[in-house]
């Protein structure tokens, strides 16, 4: 089955918990755009509070403990016996972490709407202000459904097999880093932008797209693939958009905000 679903086949799917994860680096916060408009149903998502532990060594968005997620899809209705949708703005940069926590903790069904909000509201469905309360669910954290990796794995990898460096090609090459406090990428990581992943309306390309398109970077059958960004997410996408080609591939949650905590680790630029 796709991990992604079209606007019209949600408007057709019954019984599904519907999660609104609209989230943008440095704000303003997905829920005031929430407010002013959802797609009926939906409940709120929160990505700093519900999709990752709080800030630390371990990165700017690392995992968060089985308990607290649980307790978080739990109180958002999510329950393992019934489909999960995730959606966010557009291109999924923001659902697809919601898709990859929930697929490593264990739900068995879970798909992003492909083109988000937006394709929704363009095919002329219906949107609302009315906040829903769900019934609690009963979904059961368990973790190792999704193949991560640590900073020692990663290394491991870029040597070994295709590390793919999610972010923006300035930021991969250290010409910009708005964020981190070292520029650059972990060295013999392959710069792969997840902008690539999707046409300007915000869908993904094709399956056979992307297929060739991570096949040129090396992501070739035989080798293990991995991927990082800043903190997890964007690299969420990536991983989304490796499973959509057909190819399996291991997220490095901590990414470079975890990378360079270390200062004994080594920096690559250009």
């Amino acid at each position: 089955m796709s991990p992604l679903i079209t606007p019209a086949d949600l408007a057709g799917l019954d019984g599904a918990a519907i999660l609104d994860v609209r989230w943008k680096l440095g704000g303003p916060p997905g829920i005031e755009e929430y407010r002013q408009g959802h797609i009926p149903g939906s409940v709120f998502c929160d990505l700093n509070a519900d999709l990752a532990a709080p800030a630390g060594p371990g990165g700017r968005h690392p995992l968060p403990e089985a308990g607290d997620f649980q307790a978080a899809m739990r109180r958002l209705g999510v329950s393992g016996s019934r489909p999960v949708v995730v959606y966010d703005g557009a291109d999924s940069t923001a659902s697809a972490r919601a898709w990859w926590t929930l697929r490593y903790f264990g739900h068995p069904d879970v798909r992003v709407l492909d083109g988000g909000l937006r394709a929704w509201t363009g095919e002329g469905r219906p949107v609302t202000a009315d906040a829903p309360q769900p019934p609690p669910g009963d979904f059961t954290a368990r973790p190792g459904g999704m193949p991560v990796l640590d900073a020692d794995g990663a290394a491991a990898l870029a040597a070994d097999g295709v590390l793919l460096d999610a972010r923006a090609a300035e930021r991969y090459r250290g010409e910009a880093e708005p964020i981190d406090p070292v520029a650059g990428h972990v060295p013999g990581a392959v710069s792969a932008p997840t902008g690539e992943n999707v046409d300007p309306a915000g869908r993904f390309h094709l399956p056979e797209f992307l297929r060739e398109r991570f096949n040129t970077l090396g992501a070739v059958p035989g080798l293990e693939v991995g991927a990082y960004c800043g903190s997890g997410v964007t690299a969420a996408h990536q991983v989304l958009a490796l499973e959509v080609a057909g190819i399996p591939a291991a997220l490095y949650v901590g990414s470079w905000s975890n990378w360079v905590a270390d200062p004994s680790r080594p920096v690559a630029t250009g």
